[in-house]
């Protein structure tokens, strides 16, 4: 394909993995685009790959340069090879096969005791708190990738009216199964962390659990809804995986 007619790049990080990246953007048809590549390349199971990592717009592969090496000839180095196999691949996707896996429900429970920074965005919005809440509540979010830590999903959009910055000071500590906004982004931390989202609320679902077939609760490609839940039902709900 001639370079200009490219709607991406591909760039090394160090000698063992390549980038494949469709740009700094947010969008679902190109995210489509990198998990169809991602699920394509997982089936292949190609020995020498170590592991791919696909994020909003972008796909990493991190590949054994010693066995690359072994299968080719001539005058390509392990890293050309592996930027021939990434083109070739994404040249034959048929991305428009490729669906989202699930629908997620996941309760949220907005009171003010699970909820810190939900007040302050109300007001800084000019809306009250259960605006707020219908307008996170009322549609569903695409999970674009799994990142920070182990579970997190950054997903989106949300609502333009509800939208809002990151804290300016970050906090040391937020707890497992906060519900948070940043920019256009929502996300749920599966750990008790330090973190810079604006808290609406908390999930008492486990995001993470290494007991599990599937530790991650939710994958890339997923569509998650939230949904309002109150004190007593958050406690009774407290542990469960789905």
């Amino acid at each position: 394909m001639p370079e200009q007619q490219k709607s991406y790049t591909i760039y090394p990080l160090g000698e063992t993995a390549l980038t494949l990246d469709f740009g700094n953007v947010i969008d679902a048809a190109i995210n489509k685009r990198v998990l169809a590549l991602f699920e394509k390349l997982r089936e292949l199971k190609l020995p020498f790959l170590l592991d791919i990592v696909p994020a909003y717009a972008s796909l990493t592969i991190y590949y054994d340069v010693v066995q690359v090496q072994q299968l080719i000839h001539d005058d390509l180095t392990p890293a050309h090879a592996m930027e021939v196999l990434l083109e070739n691949t994404l040249a034959s996707l048929e991305v428009e096969s490729y669906q989202a896996s699930r629908l997620v429900k996941v309760p949220v429970c907005y009171s003010d005791t699970y909820a810190p920074d939900l007040q302050a965005l109300a007001s800084a919005k000019a809306m009250t708190t259960e605006y707020v809440v219908a307008l996170h509540t009322t549609q569903t979010y695409r999970v674009y990738m799994i990142g920070f830590v182990p579970g997190f999903a950054y997903m989106g959009e949300v609502n333009e009216k509800i939208a809002m910055p990151r804290r300016d000071q970050p906090r040391l500590r937020v707890e497992a199964g906060s519900v948070g906004i940043a920019g256009r982004q929502t996300g749920i931390y599966p750990f008790t962390t330090p973190g810079g989202w604006q808290i609406i609320g908390r999930t008492p679902l486990k995001l993470f659990d290494l007991h599990q077939k599937e530790p991650t609760l939710l994958q890339p490609g997923d569509e998650v809804q939230f949904y309002s839940i109150t004190e007593d039902e958050f406690e009774s709900y407290k542990g469960r995986t789905a």
